[in-house]
């Protein structure tokens, strides 16, 4: 009797375990539209060097040579726009491949790739937590106080 309960307990979990497993047990819809794409994974492939001076660490960012192929080419890039100021309307936006309501910092693996927009001078976009698709020139920051981010997207237009 108690093999036939630890044989069953058993099956029991191997099968929890299995639909646990599954992309979507039960049918859920995702909490966000996944946005990664070619140019997302170059972006993500964004390193640092990581220096001590003065009993400070110091992060230095490097290029990897493919990141570096995309330097001064448009791009189109989908994603959710993350504003860095208040207000409705937006010139220099932060966007992410997740929604701001979603937590960015959760502990699941790394920070998800982001990239400062500044947009074409005069043209501005409105908030929206809706995907959004940005086209623009890359520009690689090695020097973050020319700008918050380490990769950036300059003359940016939504399309």
């Amino acid at each position: 009797m108690i093999k036939q309960l630890i044989v069953t307990a058993f099956i029991s979990l191997g099968v929890l375990y299995a639909n646990a497993q599954q992309d979507n047990p039960f049918g859920e819809i995702p909490d966000h539209t996944p946005m990664m794409n070619d140019t997302w994974e170059t972006i993500n492939k964004l390193m640092y060097k990581v220096t001590y001076k003065d009993n400070q660490t110091v992060y230095t960012p490097h290029f990897p040579d493919e990141l570096k192929a995309i330097d001064k080419k448009t791009v189109t890039l989908p994603g959710y726009l993350v504003p860095m100021t208040g207000g409705r309307d937006h010139e220099t936006f932060m966007l992410s491949v997740l929604p701001i309501m979603q937590c960015m910092f959760c502990g699941q693996g790394d920070v998800p790739p982001m990239v400062e927009i500044f947009m074409k001078k005069g043209k501005k976009i409105r908030f929206t937590e809706e995907p959004i698709k940005i086209k623009g020139t890359v520009r690689l920051n090695a020097n973050t106080q020319e700008g918050n981010s380490e990769i950036q997207i300059l003359d940016a237009e939504a399309i």
